[in-house]
């Protein structure tokens, strides 16, 4: 009664259903508290399984409003096959406004293959591991760059699951209509959603949305194409449900994101100016802004300098930094042949 992850839904049955994952977890102000994170299904016959989840972290919100948008614009006639849906994965974090769940502590997006026993975070992350993920063909976990780094809208996969399984994510990822993507070399064992996807024998999906802590009308409208091309290429849609949309404009461009030394942190504290914006195409040398110290404005701003060639996929957007903050990332272009190489 104390432990693990508590719900009522039927997998098998045919419906349009909303109801929530229960997670006991006593606190002060209630002793049987429960942590109610609502979760959605349509079914409408055999067909693809594809779970959507958004809320990963708090404060990364495209994916949180598209989702529940999409639920609440589906018909069950319209689907084939399965979408279960978690427009705020981690709630806690999401309704804190928090990259992490105030409740533990906790960073869903560290915490696969999670623990039954343990903390929400870690419970959670074990559900959805050993529970959820294994009853799926797809995972799409929607995430941004959250209130402190602006990001690149790209679409994101890692390097996970055997030759086949990640050529089909590479597919279904570069069919999503991102102007860029990037892949990402976390390992096997990663703490990741998208391991712990690979690891239940699903594809994982992701994508940096947008970032800020806010939403444009661009990211959104990026975020609402990607969800139904993807549905669509699944075929568990024919038609978009989150659309019209504008047309998709080249190829996306694939970048790889393979080591910490494709970024730029901080060593001690300091005011970070950056010298271009998320985008940007830039060689390794070039400027890539100031560091300012403001205990010792008498001391000439540190020039910073971008490690590698490529385009920078994300920045940080506190001028205020600490010793370990991430300043800059930089994608590396990468070919499609590449990507393939295991």
């Amino acid at each position: 009664m104390h432990t693990g992850v508590f719900h009522d839904i039927d997998f098998a049955a045919d419906q349009k259903w909303s109801g929530h994952l229960g997670i006991p977890f006593s606190i002060d102000r209630s002793p049987y508290f429960q942590l109610k994170i609502p979760v959605f299904r349509i079914k409408n016959g055999t067909g693809p399984k594809v779970l959507l989840m958004a809320g990963n972290h708090g404060d990364e919100y495209e994916g949180e409003m598209t989702l529940a948008r999409l639920y609440r614009r589906l018909d069950q006639s319209a689907v084939t096959g399965e979408i279960t849906i978690l427009p705020f994965a981690n709630l806690p974090a999401v309704m804190a406004a928090r990259r992490r769940s105030p409740l533990d502590e906790g960073n869903l997006n560290r915490a696969f293959p999670g623990d039954a026993a343990g903390t929400p975070t870690f419970r959670l992350a074990h559900f959805l591991e050993h529970e959820l993920f294994p009853r799926h063909d797809v995972v799409f976990d929607l995430h941004s760059g959250g209130t402190s780094m602006a990001h690149l809208p790209c679409a994101l996969i890692e390097q996970q699951g055997p030759p086949d399984m990640f050529s089909r994510a590479l597919d279904l990822m570069k069919g999503l209509g991102m102007p860029f993507a990037f892949v990402a070399e976390n390992g096997a064992d990663a703490p990741t959603s998208m391991a712990g996807a690979a690891r239940a024998g699903a594809i994982g999906l992701s994508g940096e949305f947008g970032g800020g802590g806010t939403v444009t009308p661009q990211t959104m409208a990026l975020t609402a194409r990607a969800v139904d091309r993807l549905l669509i290429a699944l075929r568990v849609i024919t038609s978009p449900v989150l659309g019209p949309h504008a047309p998709v404009e080249g190829a996306t461009e694939l970048l790889a994101l393979q080591s910490h030394a494709q970024a730029v942190f901080a060593t001690r504290r300091g005011w970070f100016e950056p010298a271009v914006a998320p985008g940007a195409r830039v060689t390794a040398g070039d400027v890539a802004g100031w560091y300012h110290d403001f205990e010792r404005p008498e001391a000439p701003e540190e020039t910073l300098h971008f490690p590698a060639d490529g385009i920078v996929i994300s920045q940080r957007l506190h001028a205020d930094c600490q010793s370990g903050d991430c300043l800059v990332q930089v994608g590396r272009p990468l070919t499609p042949t590449h990507a393939l190489v295991r």
